[in-house]
């Protein structure tokens, strides 16, 4: 061996001492070639495994084989972290003492450990038994598990993230992993973990492959199994279209029929043998129309036993009856024994199934085999029960035909009779149609015409009140008028006379107001006793005019109702049709307040309508939102004005009343604001309040001479005896005794609805109250009041007390009252004393209680904030 001299450049030979002391660094040398080849093929093996191992659970054993070959790694294992789950999963675990039995642990559980440390740090860790305490101190992690005498592990990176972790370690003292062992390890954590996605990916693929080649196996054979299903429903509809096809078509033999019905079955399920049962007429034999069977040529027609066809009859369904069923039918007496001996000798299987036709069992269809080798499952007898449904209707549709040639000639000839028959019932029917046509024009008639009067009715009358508005918005020059007829004391006949008498009354009012229009005028009866005429085409006002006098005239003239002379009269209101109505009620409505006008003015007349009158109603309407605005705020003022005794002045009782005055109205006379809650129908609700309010005072009250207060009721609280039994809880409530309470009735309102309140009158009366008929002598017939009614008081009207003394005829009149009320038990109040004169002459006279300016003046009663509280309440 030569060497190179560095002074002459010259090789020159090395001694056998020089070559000695290079011996170490060649080996040195030669080692370290040997060990980079280990490496270099780990690191080959390791690039093969990822193209020829296709599952992880074979990749990790050969890693750690290869590992092996250039290191101690007899403890070695494999740990991935899971971010999603957050866990260490340990993909391979091999160790001498430790037997892992958990593949994964929640990382937050490793987080302390060896591999946790590894994870979460990135760093590589190398260390020895007698490290441990100080470098885990160090580091912050603690020991788990059997401390190993040496450890190294590295970190499985995909880039610069941390995935895993991979560890050898050794339990021999002797063994000790080096720098070069921690960097060869290092350098092939690196390829591993490459490798494993590679095999994952691999892997992850064959998977899918396995798992789509299963899904099209499956996919394929339900294609298979869908075809061959679709093969059978071709085949079943085409035998479905042949047996209909058969049914119309075939003609004559019905054996060819039958024949025929059977090779169609066969093409669907193996029948060698078919038969046809039928019940006979009576129903309890069994006919066979026909039979085909390999061992016998025919079959006689029976009664009904237990054989195979009777329990198909018996339970209404289709039977599969096979040898293995046989004995238990046998045994349950469904099946006669010999049947079942003939059936376990042949080995028959029979499937039977009813011929049902409309709803009811005519027979059964069968077949049978005999021997092992072709037996029935319950997919034929399903087939045999769908199929049966339509050979039972191609039976019934045979039958049928047969019988629908003979029904069709003998509906011929009745078709012919029927025909004479129709042109007779036809003319009838013309003369049907007739009368039905006049029962509609009279229905349509009935809805546009009152029944009783037979006049146009509301509707029908409007429908031309508003064909004359929308000619008057048309043309300004045409001319009409609506005339609202209210009749007079309709309710009185009503009440005394009856009904019938009433409805008379309403049909003579229609025919002479008829008479008193010309004949294209209409006239209307709108319900009750109100009548409406529309005039047309007149010339001036003073034609509306005339023929409304006319009309009051007509009216006014004597009534004969039921033998008896009655007499009545008309109220109208006048509204004549202009541009600037819109609707046919605006017109009624304005017609109506003139009538109510002309009612108001003394009856008997005709109002026409004007502006002021709207104006009127209008004020009325502000007048009654205020009245109520003042009875819920209470705002009234009230007064008090005693009935005194005339001779030593002490007060009998005394008379409460409101007066109502308004911050921009002024003063409202008393009857003026009673006359807006009578028309708005606020009567009963300010009776009420009158009422409460008196309770209040009386109940509060100091003033010892002021023990009975009276209040004037209207008649309407007597008309309902809910009405009369609410008056007095009033005053039972406010826990005042009725002792203490006077009610005054107006002898008007009396005499409008007399014959219905006597009862009520009576139950005041029981109950303590007392009663007083006010304003006597301004009604009729006066004198019956007296006697009929028990008032404890009678009030005579203030006009004839006004005449007094110049009049002897009132004053005579008041005496006779006085003397009858010494007979009939009541006491004379004389109403409206204003002069001395007036007073001295009752004096004489002897009237004992009065009522009036001269001798006490109204009192005003103040009403505190508690007074309005205990009334709201």
């Amino acid at each position: 061996m030569s060497k190179k001299n560095e002074v002459t450049g010259v090789d020159e030979e090395l001694t056998v001492e020089e070559l000695r002391a290079l011996i170490p660094q060649l080996q040195q040398l030669t080692d370290k070639y040997k060990r980079a080849e280990r490496i270099q093929k780990a690191l080959l093996d390791i690039s093969e495994l990822a193209s020829t191992v296709s599952h992880l659970s074979n990749l990790y054993p050969a890693i750690h084989e290869i590992i092996g070959d250039f290191m101690n790694a007899d403890n070695f294992y494999v740990a991935f972290y899971d971010k999603s789950e957050d866990t260490i999963n340990f993909a391979y675990f091999v160790d001498e003492y430790d037997e892992q039995t958990v593949k994964q642990v929640p990382a937050e559980k490793a987080k302390g450990g060896v591999t946790g440390y590894i994870l979460k740090s990135g760093n590589n860790l190398v260390f020895r038994k007698n490290e441990v305490d100080s470098l885990f101190a160090k580091i912050g992690i603690k020991a788990m598990g059997e401390m190993p005498e040496h450890l190294m592990g590295v970190p499985l990176k995909r880039g610069k993230q941390t995935i895993g972790a991979m560890v050898v370690q050794t339990y021999d003292p002797k063994v000790v992993y080096t720098p070069e062992d921690l960097e060869v390890f290092s350098f092939v954590s690196q390829h591993i973990v490459t490798t494993v996605d590679r095999v994952k990916r691999s892997e992850l693929t064959e998977r899918t492959i396995r798992e789509r080649t299963r899904q099209l196996r499956e996919i394929n054979d339900d294609l298979q199994e869908e075809i061959l299903e679709r093969q059978k429903v071709e085949s079943l509809q085409q035998a479905l279209f042949e047996i209909s096809e058969l049914a119309a078509n075939l003609e004559g033999d019905m054996n060819a029929f039958y024949s025929q019905l059977h090779d169609i079955l066969a093409r669907l399920i193996s029948a060698p043998n078919c038969y046809i049962a039928k019940l006979d007429e009576s129903g309890k034999r069994l006919e066979f129309p026909y039979f085909s069977d390999t061992k016998s040529d025919s079959v006689e027609s029976r009664r009904l036993g237990l054989g195979l066809t009777e329990l198909v009859l018996r339970k209404g369904q289709a039977e599969l009856v096979n040898p293995a069923r046989v004995l238990s039918l046998a045994e349950t007496g469904e099946l006669d024994v010999t049947t079942a001996q003939d059936i376990l000798k042949k080995s028959t299987t029979w499937l039977g199934s009813p011929l049902v036709v409309d709803g009811e069992i005519e027979g059964v269809i069968a077949i049978q085999s005999y021997g092992t080798q072709a037996n029935y499952s319950n997919k034929d007898l399903e087939l045999l029960k769908f199929v049966s449904h339509h050979i039972a209707s191609a039976m019934e549709r045979k039958k049928r035909t047969k019988a629908i040639q003979k029904y069709n000639q003998e509906l011929e000839e009745r078709v012919k009779n029927r025909t004479e028959e129709l042109d007779n019932a036809n003319q009838v029917l013309k003369k049907q149609i007739e009368e039905r046509k006049e029962i509609e024009l009279k229905l349509i008639h009935d809805a546009h015409h009152d029944s009783l009067t037979d006049l146009p009715n509301r509707a029908m009358f409007n429908s031309r009140l508003e064909l004359a508005i929308a000619s008057k918005q048309r043309r300004a020059d045409n001319m009409y008028a609506v005339l609202f007829i209210d009749l007079d004391r309709f309710k009185l006949i009503n009440d005394t006379l009856g009904h019938h008498a009433g409805d008379e009354f309403l049909i003579e009012v229609s025919k002479r107001i008829a008479h008193c229009i010309r004949g294209h005028d209409l006239l209307a009866r709108l319900g009750g006793d109100e009548f409406v005429v529309l005039l047309d085409n007149f010339e001036d006002s003073a034609d509306v005019e005339e023929v409304a006098a006319r009309i009051i005239d007509a009216i006014s003239k004597p009534f004969s109702l039921d033998g008896k002379e009655m007499y009545s009269g008309a109220s109208i209101g006048i509204a004549h049709v202009q541009s600037h109505y819109r609707a046919a009620d605006e017109v009624l409505r304005d017609a109506d307040a003139a009538m109510y006008q002309a009612k108001t003015s003394g009856r008997g007349n005709y109002v026409m309508f004007d502006q002021s009158m709207r104006e009127r109603l209008l004020e009325e309407m502000e007048m009654e939102a205020e009245l109520r605005k003042t009875m819920r705020s209470s705002e009234f003022g009230q007064f008090v004005q005693p009935i005194l005794s005339l001779s030593d002045q002490t007060p009998l009782y005394h008379e409460f009343y409101l007066r109502w005055e308004h911050p921009q109205m002024g003063a409202i006379a008393r009857e003026q604001f009673r006359q807006v809650a009578e028309h708005s129908g606020l009567t009963l609700d300010l009776d009420m309040y009158q009422l409460k309010r008196a309770c209040e005072i009386l109940k509060s009250t100091q003033d010892e001479n002021m023990q009975k207060l009276a209040v004037n009721v209207s008649i309407t609280h007597l008309l309902q005896a809910s009405l009369v039994n609410k008056i007095i809880d009033v005053i039972e409530d406010s826990g005042v005794s009725p002792s203490k309470i006077v009610f005054e009735f107006d002898e008007n309102d009396l005499n409008r609805r007399s014959q219905f309140i006597l009862p009520a009158i009576k139950k005041l009366k029981r109950a303590g109250v007392t009663l007083v008929l006010d304003n006597f002598g301004s009604g009729l017939a006066s004198l019956s009041y007296l006697f009929s009614y028990p008032f404890d008081y009678i009030k005579i009207d203030h006009r004839f007390i006004k005449s007094l003394p110049r009049s002897q005829r009132n004053l005579k009149l008041i005496q006779s009252i006085m003397l009858i009320s010494e007979h009939l038990h009541f006491d004379v109040i004389a109403d409206g004393i204003t002069s001395q004169s007036q007073l001295d002459a009752l004096s004489n006279i002897g009237c004992r209680f009065g009522q009036g300016k001269l001798i006490a003046s109204s009192t005003y009663l103040e009403t505190t904030d508690q007074d309005l509280l205990a009334f709201s309440n």
